[in-house]
């Protein structure tokens, strides 16, 4: 029954045949006129009128509705309906990726609309999506870092706990070179073929307890491809201070260590990136999903189930029903 109901999946083997449908008005026209040729002259016909009709007569046209269902399911029958089913095998040349995202308090300030935090959450969102077949992983990083989530293929996960980042999760500060040690611990053991971090800071290294040079060293041992962004606009913005009144915004030199995050990414064979705005930034993820492309094969595989017979049983059925009809309750005279 299911193969009847999913019709999205529904070939016909002959569908010419269809073209033997526009019988079916030729049918019903010759029924019609058949029914109203009188067999018998009469003078008058208003004592016939006063005569109710039986149920044989409202009943008759039923012998032509039964005709005409067994002509459709006949022609149906022919076109012979097929249902397909499709397997898929996925065979991905996957890239395993690491976003590793600074959520220090200056990364609230607000040169990037809502602020840097939040435009960083929402093209890292759009990444993912960009991305459905590779396994992805998430760090955060201020004063210290942390793993949010480890290499996965569920990119619902992901996309949670990217939702969820909040400056003030971890230690003020800007640990850059922790921020990448614990990126490539992630995925330094790692099946990909191709191994990716896209590190994302809007300041100077100034916290942590393994160094750039270091995690830099690691990363190369490693073969890791490193994608470096700095945030911020250029010149002043307004960044978030404490003050006796509570937090306001006042304007700051924008200081991004912009030497060490292109060296980090030159010498992993990655590419150093500034984002002075959201357009900038999202067209700075556009251009690593360009850069870093997976190879993908789908193989699919059609499987045929043959449909007709139901069909062509209907027809049979309707035509031999129609027949007994004919041939006893409803017999004619002429």
């Amino acid at each position: 029954m299911d193969a009847f109901l999913d019709w999205k999946h529904i070939s016909f083997a002959h569908p010419y045949f269809f073209g033997l449908l526009l019988l079916i008005p030729l049918l019903i026209w010759w029924q019609l006129k058949k029914q109203h040729t009188p067999s018998m002259r009469l003078s008058t016909t208003n004592h016939v009128k006063l005569l109710a009709p039986t149920w044989r007569v409202r009943f008759r046209p039923m012998l032509t509705v039964l005709r005409v269902l067994a002509l459709v399911a006949l022609i149906i029958a022919l076109a012979r309906p097929q249902s397909s089913s499709v397997s898929e095998t996925l065979d991905s040349d996957g890239i395993d990726m690491v976003l590793s995202i600074d959520v220090s308090g200056s990364m609230l300030a607000e040169d990037l609309k809502p602020n840097r935090i939040e435009a960083a959450k929402k093209v890292a969102l759009d990444f993912v999506e960009m991305r459905p077949t590779d396994r992805m992983g998430l760090v955060i990083f201020s004063g210290e870092s942390f793993t949010l989530c480890p290499i996965t293929i569920d990119h619902n996960i992901l996309k949670q706990q990217i939702d969820g980042i909040k400056s003030g999760m971890l230690e003020d500060g800007t640990a850059i070179g922790e921020g990448l040690a614990t990126a490539v611990d992630r995925i330094r053991k790692s099946n990909g073929k191709s191994k990716v971090i896209i590190l994302l800071t809007d300041g100077v290294n100034n916290m942590g307890k393994i160094g750039p040079e270091l995690a830099l060293e690691i990363a190369k041992a490693y073969k890791i491809r490193v994608y470096t962004i700095g945030v911020g606009t250029k010149g002043m913005a307004p960044y978030p201070v404490p003050t006796p009144f509570g937090m306001q915004m006042q304007m700051q030199e924008v200081q991004i260590d912009e030497a060490l995050l292109q060296k980090i990414s030159k010498e992993t064979g990655g590419k150093y990136y500034r984002a002075t705005d959201n357009k900038s930034l999202a067209t700075i993820y556009g251009d690593i999903n360009k850069l870093e492309k997976s190879k993908v094969e789908i193989n699919s595989y059609k499987r045929y189930a043959e449909l007709f017979f139901p069909f062509a049983a209907a027809a049979l059925l309707f035509l031999s029903i129609e027949i007994l009809l004919r041939q006893t309750v409803f017999r004619s005279i002429t």
